[in-house]
């Protein structure tokens, strides 16, 4: 077997094409269950998109129920406890697949699922599994996430909900104010974080509410949102409301631990949910400009469409490139853990956290293609795109909290780099030695060979291996200057960011076509190969305007120039692809095909 990377190593180490995990790749299982997503999605959730548009939230709460009856809801849960117990791949594709009819119900179904479930499947106890983790598979019960509050938003910890112990120690009663929680308005269990006394950290608790004994809970009205119209979201208040001790999940002060590791999960499966929004997007758009005629000619034939679609298509595909590339990785990482003799709950929990740093890269690029995706959709439709009448309005408007929920991109960006630097801290992740080795590239001679790149993405691989570099010499140099300050240099932080976001994304989608073209035939995978290529290309744009805004940030006089040079080197390319030729062979194909097809 194939040596599995740590999360962040990509950075350092590489990866061949066979070790990848691909769509191509999927099991019969996998595409049974695929299958089986999509056809209760055109059934269930498509033909009724003006209602869930209306509000209509108890059909929300309905198709929940639905979706519950077929074990939709229970994929990743343990077959102990009521669900299918199905690989983290599956999960994946189960969250992609369900998720682009409204993004209504994909809140909904992915608050429960993920953050409504995960945390008691990954930290409860074994009463607390069997008690409440079969009515959360089944659909009988939903659950709720109750953690931001007005004071205590992207700073979680910060919140200000208490939870005071009983004299007999048996019961703790919680006082507070949540808000923005999804799924309020039908949950019949709550995960809610409170602090006891003045500890540190905050405290998970697994409440029960019943709408006929609230136990002091009381819920605001239904927020009137952009998008996202029909998930139900609400304030919620904690008045002397009483939680048998039993039901503190994990221990005490382990909340923060609990909802950050919560939201590893929430992050890369909300990638998963924004992949099939694109793809339908692209399939609306396609069909249009095939239709929609100007000047005696199909819109499709016009060049600035033509960009447009190869550009969203793109994004569409390396999205889900990588997306598949980190859950397969999630999957193996758990896989080992319980060879080594690990419970299933530590593994999963243990395999999800190697790959925090891949979470949040996804969560970002995703959430912001997806946001692209529509945004050009809705162009391509022109005046029609801004009615209701088309989909790409609602679109347009369910895509924008992907940037801000499962923590900000702003947020995620941050996370990323500092959650690399710890790994390096701890020996987990070798940064230092590649950081050095670059630093002394630089004072080196560069060769002025001319490099042999005959073979199928070379000189791409070359360009990747440039584009590590850039990012190791960036960071290198900046920690150096800043040590543990570092984490106070926002902009720096967010600018390393994007260029650890475009060498992962770039590098699946390159890792990806490769083995298809290896095993399938490079003829077969022209417009992968095109695509691929074209992402690239915007990539070492992309990583040559934040790597000078990095450098200029923190390097003055020579080490200044010697960075800005190295810049210059590592952004280069021999042969430069022709752009216009690559969009034009992937909008070609769309028109063939008349829909997102890859």
């Amino acid at each position: 077997m194939s040596e599995l990377l740590r999360g962040g190593q990509f950075l350092v180490k590489e990866t061949n094409c066979e070790d990848v995990f691909t769509p191509e790749d999927f099991t019969e299982e996998q595409q049974m269950m695929k299958e089986a997503v999509m056809e209760f999605n055109d059934r269930e959730i498509i033909p009724h998109k003006t209602r869930f548009e209306a509000k209509d939230y108890a059909l929300t709460e309905e198709v929940m129920r639905k979706a519950g009856e077929l074990g939709f809801l229970g994929v990743a849960v343990p077959e102990e406890f009521g669900g299918l117990g199905m690989g983290f791949v599956s999960t994946m594709l189960t969250c992609d697949y369900i998720s682009s009819g409204t993004g209504s119900f994909s809140t909904a179904f992915g608050a429960h699922t993920g953050i409504g479930t995960m945390p008691i499947t990954l930290y409860g106890t074994q009463e607390q599994k069997e008690k409440y983790v079969p009515k959360l598979a089944t659909g009988e019960w939903f659950g709720a996430y109750c953690l931001t509050e007005p004071g205590a938003g992207s700073d979680a910890n910060s919140g200000k909900t208490t939870a005071e112990i009983s004299e007999d120690g048996k019961t703790y009663k919680i006082n507070g104010q949540k808000m923005w929680i999804s799924n309020a308005g039908f949950c019949r269990l709550m995960i809610v974080f409170a602090r006891i006394e003045d500890d540190k950290n905050i405290t998970g608790f697994i409440v029960e509410y019943d709408k006929d004994n609230p136990n002091g809970i009381t819920m605001g009205e239904e927020e009137h949102k952009l998008g996202i119209r029909a998930s139900s979201t609400r304030q919620v208040f904690f008045n002397d409301t009483v939680v048998s001790a039993e039901n503190m999940l994990a221990g005490r002060g382990e909340g923060f631990k609990i909802a950050m590791n919560a939201l590893n999960v929430g992050r890369i499966k909300l990638a998963a949910a924004c992949l099939d929004s694109q793809r339908r997007v692209i399939t609306y758009a396609v069909k249009y400009a095939t239709e929609r005629r100007q000047f005696k000619t199909p819109i499709a034939d016009f060049g600035a469409i033509k960009e447009k679609l190869a550009e969203m298509t793109t994004d569409a595909y390396v999205g889900e490139s990588a997306s598949y590339r980190a859950a397969k990785d999630i999957e193996d990482r758990i896989a080992l853990r319980v060879a080594a003799g690990n419970t299933h709950q530590e593994a999963e929990l243990k395999g999800v956290e190697e790959y925090a740093i891949e979470c949040s890269i996804l969560k970002v690029a995703v959430s912001e293609d997806v946001q692209s995706c529509a945004d050009e959709g809705i162009q391509i439709f022109g005046g029609m795109g801004f009615s209701e009448e088309t989909p790409m309005e609602s679109a347009w408007r369910d895509a924008r909290i992907a940037r801000i929920y499962e923590g900000t991109n702003e947020i995620n960006r941050m996370l990323a780099v500092g959650m690399l630097v710890k790994k390096a801290m701890k020996g987990h992740v070798d940064l230092l030695g590649p950081a050095t080795k670059v630093a002394d590239d630089l004072m080196g001679i560069p060769s002025f060979d001319t490099p042999d790149y005959s073979e199928l993405f070379s000189e791409e691989k070359d360009i990747l291996s440039k584009m590590k570099k850039t990012f190791l010499m960036v960071a290198g140099a900046a920690i150096q200057k800043y040590g543990p300050d570092l984490d106070k240099h926002q902009q720096l932080l967010i600018a390393a960011s994007d260029i650890l976001i475009e060498i992962y994304m770039s590098e699946s989608a390159i890792l990806r076509t490769e083995k298809n073209a290896k095993r399938f035939g490079a003829a077969s995978q022209s417009v992968q190969i095109a695509m691929s290529r074209l992402y690239l290309y915007h990539a070492v744009d992309i990583i040559a305007k934040k790597g000078k805004e990095a450098i200029i940030s923190f390097a003055k006089d020579d080490e200044q120039r010697m960075l800005l040079m190295g810049l210059k080197r590592f952004s280069k390319y021999t042969n430069y692809p022709n752009i216009v030729e690559l969009r034009d062979e992937i909008a070609e194909k769309l028109k063939v095909e008349n829909k997102y097809c890859f």
